[in-house]
């Protein structure tokens, strides 16, 4: 099965990484969390799923539309 790329809806930096490949995580839990504007945003599940690469580290900048991720279906 081919993975799912998870992409940063915004720009901003790495604030925390809360997953890693081979977790499982529900629809909207947290892979990865950047700050932006002194704001914290989460990026998350899209579904139950497995994380099968992280693509970022914390405090990496991030562009709009970047993958950070690539998950597979549960």
């Amino acid at each position: 099965m081919a993975g799912i790329e998870v992409k940063s809806e915004i720009a901003g930096k790495v604030w925390k990484i809360e997953a890693k490949p081979g977790d499982r995580l529900a629809e909207d839990e947290a892979i990865l969390i950047l700050e932006s504007m002194k704001m914290e945003i989460p990026i998350a599940a899209t579904m139950s799923c497995r994380v099968v690469e992280i693509r970022v580290a914390e405090e990496d900048s991030v562009a709009e539309g970047q993958v950070v991720a690539i998950i597979e279906k549960a």
